[in-house]
């Protein structure tokens, strides 16, 4: 294994919330109130399917910058500290005078979560062609996006186009991350054949690819996304592991058990494994001409360790490359999200 060259990530970073019992607040006196009325606690946790990649990244060993614009309230310096403490390079981070945006997850007995989003004129939105200008993506082997960023205007538009671009250099990775209480799936399929003309990987959830082709089978969505012109087509399959499609070439990936806390950010754990294996051994950098089924094989087995770590503590906090020694993690995965 050779040291991966710089990957960058292009999207958004999101205050993920908990919510839990709260404490019961003073009584006040004011009218209409009662005693011991009970308020909530919300927990908030740095997260966002490209942040929550950069970070993986970043902690697995391979040079990584984001490209993000970053609010200066207390959510935007809490990003700034998570980030930098994982290695993260933001150095062609956008400062931004938007506010962060806010996602409040309802984690289930299974330790499945749902979000409501708080993103209207939220910074991640907000981009403009100077400051995309401003990241010089010649050295990076390969240029990752995906989620909101993709579809939320002004930016996404913006960012497509920055892919194209990206191209002419780099491997392309778009992880769509589809949050249908925020955007109608449709804007997603209506972009998903562009998306796959420029991307050389795309990483799909089961939950994706039922948002977007419902009446397909795993197979056929992926035959279609090889047409559009995919190359590496992966769906992770929860707790079955994932499958992957090279060029119409099937490879299946078990799932192996791990005690779930719950499966935040195992997905975006998943892709920085995915495409840190791929980097470090030299397969990252171009149109993937010398991958195989083999080394797309070994690359999800480790990607789904990755994830399996993530899965077994709260929130999106994926392992670091010392973690990833099965006597240090006795990891397995169970949930892929």
């Amino acid at each position: 294994m050779q040291p991966p060259r710089q990957v960058t990530v292009l999207g958004e970073c999101v205050a993920d919330a908990f919510a839990g019992p709260g404490s019961a607040l003073p009584h006040t006196g004011t009218q209409g109130s009662s005693p011991n009325q009970q308020g909530m606690v919300l927990h908030v946790l740095p997260g966002g399917g490209p942040a929550n990649t950069a970070v993986g990244l970043a902690r697995l060993g391979t040079p990584t910058r984001l490209m993000a614009r970053l609010s200066g309230d207390v959510f935007g310096r809490l990003f700034r500290a998570h980030l930098l403490e994982s290695g993260v390079d933001l150095s062609d981070a956008a400062t931004a005078a938007e506010p962060s945006t806010l996602a409040v997850a309802d984690v289930d007995a299974g330790g499945q979560a749902s979000y409501s989003f708080h993103a209207e004129g939220t910074a991640d939105w907000q981009w403009t062609r100077t400051e995309l200008a401003a990241g010089d993506l010649r050295n990076s082997a390969c240029v990752h996006s995906g989620s909101l960023a993709l579809v939320r205007e002004p930016g996404g538009s913006l960012v497509e186009e920055l892919l194209t671009g990206a191209r002419r250099h780099s491997t392309v990775s778009v992880d769509p991350n589809i949050r249908p209480a925020l955007v109608d799936p449709e804007v997603y399929r209506a972009r998903l054949p562009g998306w796959c003309a420029v991307a050389d990987i795309l990483r799909l959830s089961r939950d994706d690819l039922d948002a977007v082709a419902p009446d397909l089978t795993i197979e056929a969505a992926c035959d279609s996304f090889h047409a559009a012109g995919a190359r590496l087509v992966v769906v992770t399959l929860g707790a079955h592991g994932a499958l992957a499609s090279l060029d119409g070439r099937r490879i299946s990936v078990s799932g192996v058990h791990t005690r779930v806390v719950d499966t935040v950010g195992a997905g975006d754990a998943f892709t920085a494994g995915l495409l840190h294996h791929l980097g470090g051994r030299g397969l990252l950098g171009g149109r993937l001409e010398r991958l195989t089924p083999a080394e797309v094989s070994a690359a999800c087995a480790y990607a789904v360790r990755v994830a399996a770590l993530t899965c077994a503590v709260a929130g999106p906090n994926p392992p670091w490359a010392h973690q990833m020694d099965p006597e240090h993690s006795g990891a397995s995965a169970q949930g892929l999200s």
